[in-house]
């Protein structure tokens, strides 16, 4: 008798498995071999230029010079970006600078205050 579970959608025991999941030919339902892990933490993982965790509400650092669409000035090396806010995209910081209102940044280019 082998000892490959049974289908958990249609409790097939006709499964097999192949490269590293199971497979029930009757439904065609594919699951993972490896046991179920720990959920991840809630929410997003970002981590700044230094590699720190950021969680929303921390004050980071502009450690670049940054050019802003649409202004005359861009945003210099040290500004102090206090009450961020995580997201997900390619902009993964949404904050509101003194002098430019609200903004995206990137964790790159920033760090930890």
């Amino acid at each position: 008798m082998s000892d490959l579970p049974n289908c958990p959608e249609c409790n097939s025991e006709y499964t097999y498995e192949d490269r590293g999941l199971f497979v029930c030919p009757e439904c065609a339902h594919e699951w993972s071999t490896a046991e179920p892990s720990e959920p991840e933490e809630d929410g997003l993982v970002v981590r700044d230029a230094n590699g720190n965790l950021l969680a929303d509400g921390d004050t980071v650092t502009v450690i670049k010079d940054l050019k802003v669409k649409g202004a005359s000035s861009s945003v210099k090396v040290g500004t102090k970006v206090r009450n961020i806010r995580l997201v997900e995209g390619d902009h993964d910081i949404d904050c509101k600078i003194d002098g430019f209102g609200a903004m995206k940044l990137k964790s790159e280019f920033v760090k930890k205050a």
